[in-house]
């Protein structure tokens, strides 16, 4: 099973395996998550790429909106794969990016905005594997959404797999999934982090708060601690967007 990544270059590698290993099981609805605070995602995008590499012209990537695509396609002149974006235009628009030829697709940080473009894309698309790198479709702040539309919503998000996810809680707590491990809880404790939870599904927070005041050892002083593992990932994050 999947340790705990030391620096986001390993959680990248990581996400990489676990999305190919969800791909050979059969799965076409994967997602992604890398959920840092001020992340740069197209460094983190450019490294996960060489998953696609034997698709070629085959792989289809999308970004939320025509900026975000036209800035892909200028620091990814050479990529053989087409780059566009989800819009929010209308049904007759979205058919045209969807084609027979087309095996593969990869979007990039789409948010609630465009969640019902790309469940027509996704109609669209049927069988073929799908990968959200890094998605925001469950904001919670969107308004002017019934309950109709929020349940479709939720119907939607709840066929895709969430295959990786690293999300530091703070700086001694993570919650941590790698295909096809369980989902984990890593806690820091004297300098080094160690797994306190397995879990099938995602911990609410609620189960999260249980989970750690089971979890935690409780001692009458403080250890001093080393550099945690989301620091040194705080520092590599700076090394890739600088």
């Amino acid at each position: 099973m999947a340790e705990l990544p030391k620096t986001l270059e390993d959680a990248i590698a990581q996400s990489r395996e676990a999305v190919k290993a969800a791909l050979e099981d059969g799965l076409t609805r994967i997602q992604v998550d890398f959920l840092f605070p001020e992340l740069k995602l197209m460094p983190i995008a450019e490294q996960f790429l060489p998953l696609f590499t034997d698709y070629n012209s085959r792989l289809k990537v999308f970004f939320p909106d025509a900026g975000g695509a036209a800035l892909a396609r200028r620091d990814w002149a050479e990529a053989e794969f087409k780059i566009l974006d989800i819009g929010t235009g209308r049904v007759a628009s979205l058919e045209t990016k969807i084609q027979p030829e087309d095996e593969i697709f990869l979007f990039i940080a789409p948010t609630s905005v465009e969640v019902s473009q790309l469940e027509k894309l996704y109609e669209m698309i049927s069988d073929r594997p799908t990968i959200l790198l890094n998605p925001r479709l469950e904001d919670s702040g969107v308004v002017g959404i019934g309950y109709t539309a929020r349940e479709t919503r939720r119907r939607f998000i709840s066929t895709i797999e969430s295959c990786y996810y690293l999300r530091p809680v703070d700086d001694e707590t993570a919650v941590f999934r790698c295909y096809p491990g369980l989902w984990e809880v890593w806690v820091e404790t004297n300098g080094e982090f160690a797994k306190i939870a397995e879990l099938p599904k995602k911990p609410s927070g609620d189960e999260l708060d249980m989970i750690l005041l089971q979890g935690q050892p409780q001692t009458d002083s403080t250890p001093a601690k080393k550099p945690g593992v989301f620091k040194s990932l705080q520092r590599f994050m700076k090394a890739l967007s600088s």
